[in-house]
């Protein structure tokens, strides 16, 4: 097995590669793709846990046919993943999310402040006249010793971090996703314009055999006129693949973060190949409940409302707070602000020790009102998780018996283009000869075209249906349970 590495940022990424397949010898060859995994390992905070991440990336049902410039499929989410904005955004946010846990823990750490005013006094008082200078130093230590809101601020922050991790997850998924189904379509529209371009090409010549015979005397004017516009009519359809064809590569350039106006678009190696596939909808949505970034990131914020209302409700209870003034004082006869006898002027440094303690008795609502709009907000997230929860199963069945009806298409549609091609080849023999008429050659044709563009149809949608329940399943991307907190 060949293997490369990339490197994401400041983070290592690591992509065994398979050994490239030579290609296949016929259009609809089928080939099974070997699985790729890609593990990524994200630091995370001060000292931020270790996730290893595992991207599945089942399936690349491509055909290697090797070209100047072109572009594997595993290649394409190996650079998405390294340079996609989206990407790039997400692992911001989660540095971010680093510097939010530190605020949420600084509420279990001492606060210390210093001052040190200094100044001129002045005035008079019973034995003292003249002016004075004079300087202070102070200084305040506090700490918190019985707060209702330490344990839920403690977990809070580490619970935004979680977040963080699960949105990068949900962005990688989702940017991943994007690019493979891009890829997929560019293949699509490429291998329909080249289908179409190759009938158009079949019907120049029979344009041309129908101008020699109408010359020769053998044919009237018509039969050379219904082959000229049965050619022209192939023109736009073969633009219109074209078009598309363009438009997935611009959207496959933007989600591997490449600028089409600095580079040239990606060329999509290969072509699509049907490979059946087998699924089990009740073992896979127990699998998905699991696994999925973005339920993993629903629960998260059902946690972080819940912690919230808690951090929010410790308002009910007091607050002990320990304190420690300290007062410098290098020259004495200094008034206090506010004293009016010796007995209360600076004789000199002092520290004090206290603890003072508060209790919010009366909050007009405050307090109920803030716990309350928490307690909605938490409502919410959880029936917005329980819906996603239940979708699952309903989106796989309906994938699945897409699949099922896919495969029965693709299997008629198979039999049929074979037939079709046949009767195309027996009727443009005779067409050539002046055994058929135009008409029956031009049913014939299209029929043939239609069933033909019709089975690439069929394998589209089949990749498309196989990357939507990779999606739906998870199989993209999840965290290490040996390497990763718990986030259920």
């Amino acid at each position: 097995m060949n293997r490369s590495s990339a490197t994401l940022a400041s983070q290592s990424v690591a992509v065994a590669l398979p050994a490239r397949p030579k290609p296949s010898e016929g259009w609809w060859a089928t080939r099974h793709a070997d699985v790729k995994h890609i593990r990524v390992a994200f630091p995370t905070g001060k000292r931020l846990e270790r996730a290893v991440i595992h991207l599945f990336i089942p399936f690349l049902v491509v055909c290697f046919g090797h070209t100047a410039h072109a572009i594997t499929l595993e290649r394409v989410l190996q650079t998405t993943l390294e340079k996609n904005p989206a990407i790039q955004e997400a692992k911001s946010g989660l540095e971010q999310a680093a510097g939010q846990r530190l605020v949420f823990r600084s509420v279990v750490w001492p606060h210390a402040e210093l001052g040190a005013p200094a100044g001129v006094q002045a005035g008079h008082r019973a034995g003292e006249s003249g002016v004075k200078g004079f300087f202070v130093g102070r200084g305040w230590l506090t700490q918190t010793l019985f707060d209702m809101a330490v344990p839920p601020s403690l977990r809070r922050g580490d619970i935004e971090v979680l977040i963080a991790q699960q949105q990068l997850n949900v962005a990688v998924v989702e940017q991943l996703h994007a690019a493979r189904l891009a890829f997929y379509t560019a293949l699509y529209n490429r291998s329909l314009e080249s289908i179409r371009d190759e009938q158009r090409q079949k019907l120049e010549e029979n344009v041309t055999t129908q101008k020699d015979r109408f010359e020769a005397g053998l044919a009237d004017k018509s039969a050379f006129t219904s082959a000229t516009v049965q050619s022209s009519e192939l023109v736009p359809q073969i633009e219109s693949a074209h078009g598309a064809y363009r438009q997935a590569q611009l959207k496959l350039a933007e989600a591997m973060g490449i600028d089409p106006g600095k580079s040239t678009l990606p060329e999509p190696e290969g072509e699509l190949q049907f490979v059946p596939r087998r699924v089990d909808v009740d073992s896979e949505t127990a699998a998905a409940l699991q696994r999925r970034a973005d339920l993993k990131l629903a629960r998260l914020f059902v946690r972080a409302a819940n912690e919230d209302q808690r951090i929010i409700a410790a308002g009910y209870y007091p607050v002990v707070v320990g304190s420690i003034p300290a007062e410098f004082v290098p020259v004495t006869g200094i008034h206090r602000q506010g004293s009016t006898s010796k007995t209360q002027d600076f004789i000199g440094s002092e520290i004090r020790e206290k603890a003072a303690y508060t209790w919010r008795v009366i909050d007009n609502g405050e307090v109920g009102g803030a716990v309350l709009k928490a307690r909605a907000a938490r409502e919410m997230n959880e029936l917005t998780c329980r819906k996603l929860e239940a979708n699952v199963g309903r989106e796989l069945s309906r994938i699945a018996n897409d699949l099922r009806g896919i495969e029965a298409r693709e299997g008629s549609l198979s039999a049929a283009s074979v037939a079709a091609e046949e009767g195309a080849r027996t009727v443009r023999e005779n067409v050539a000869s002046g055994l058929a008429s135009p008409y029956e050659y031009r049913v014939s044709e299209n029929a043939f075209l239609k069933t033909r563009s019709g089975l690439l149809d069929a394998i589209y949608q089949h990749n498309m249906a196989l990357a939507e329940w990779d999606r739906a399943t998870g199989h993209y991307f999840q965290f290490s349970d040996d390497t990763a907190p718990n986030v259920h």
